[in-house]
């Protein structure tokens, strides 16, 4: 097994983040835009796009508590970058550290064995 749920998670996360997200749930989810004139869609659209990344963890890990961890980490890491509080490198650095704690905790707290 070794690195393999860390690779998936990478992995994971590059499709969740640009084939997977496109351009318009990309921008939906950002609160700052008025994507639907009237209407307050960007928690929904952060959540699925949150969901998605959990989505990776799970399968790769096999644990709902870290893809809980990754979907409120996500989700809190892109609304900050759409608030302007954080550049895209930043961003994307943090969620290949969270990638990296949850292997951590994988590996340690749950005995590193995959589905």
């Amino acid at each position: 097994m070794g690195l393999d749920p860390l690779l998936w998670m990478l992995v994971a996360h590059a499709l969740a983040d640009y084939p997977l997200q496109g351009d318009w749930l990309s921008r939906a989810k950002n609160r700052a835009l008025d994507l639907v004139p009237g209407e307050r869609i960007w928690p929904g659209a952060l959540a699925a796009h949150a969901a998605i990344h959990a989505a990776g963890v799970k399968l790769a890990t096999g644990s709902w508590a870290l893809a809980a961890c990754e979907f409120v980490a996500h989700a809190a890491i892109d609304h900050t970058k759409c608030a302007g509080r954080l550049s895209y490198n930043a961003d994307q650095a943090l969620h290949v550290a969270c990638k990296l704690v949850w292997f951590a905790a994988f590996i340690l707290a749950l005995g590193g064995v995959a589905p």
